[in-house]
């Protein structure tokens, strides 16, 4: 065993550590902490109450629908006109085809 390690009986564990969460909701649990707050619990919880709650602290949401509005809004630009690397792949299909037929009339 390692020496100077603290012993496990010096950590205090309170059988009745009060909980509450944001939506107001207390219930009490073991922990090593005698107060603990949360911001989901059971009772709010989608995945327990069925209900459609977004809990977004890093913008995910708005900037993923920025970036698919500016998606269709280039999209809405073009109108038809290929993009560069579409035209590009496309000539060079074309001359893989012209190059097969030419060693293809030749034989």
């Amino acid at each position: 065993m390692k020496k100077d390690t603290p012993a496990t009986s010096t950590i205090e564990y309170h059988t009745n550590a009060k909980v509450t969460c944001a939506c107001g909701n207390t219930f009490t649990v073991g922990s090593t902490k005698a107060e603990l707050n949360i911001e989901i619990c059971s009772l709010c919880h989608p995945f327990y109450t069925g209900k459609q709650k977004l809990v977004d602290t890093a913008r995910r949401i708005e900037k993923f629908q920025e970036r698919a509005a500016k998606m269709e809004q280039t999209a809405a630009e073009r109108k038809g006109r290929k993009s560069k690397r579409v035209r590009a792949t496309s000539r060079k299909k074309e001359a893989k085809k012209v190059k097969v037929e030419k060693n293809s009339g030749e034989k």
